[in-house]
């Protein structure tokens, strides 16, 4: 298991577009992701779950990765949060 916290820059947060793209990706990694934020925990695969969050900018969120690949899941999955603007 890996895991790494990063804060959200873009200026929206992570709104409908930014967060079907991160679902979209991670679907295509064969680990568990999850991404917490505060005390909440959520399917990293699940856009419902990723939207439940309400993710603004500035706010502090965690990844985790669990399995086969979560190295290079954990790596892309932050890669695309720190591009968001």
């Amino acid at each position: 298991m890996v895991q790494k916290t990063v804060i959200i820059k873009a200026e929206a947060g992570i709104h409908a577009r930014p967060a079907s793209l991160l679902v979209q990706k991670a679907t295509s990694f064969p680990c568990d992701l999850t991404l917490q934020k505060g005390e909440k925990s959520v399917n990293l695969k699940s856009i419902m779950g990723v939207m439940s969050l309400g993710i603004r900018q500035g706010d502090e969120v965690r990844v985790t990765a669990n399995g086969n690949g979560e190295e290079e899941a954990l790596e892309t999955i932050i890669k695309m949060i720190e591009e968001m603007r």
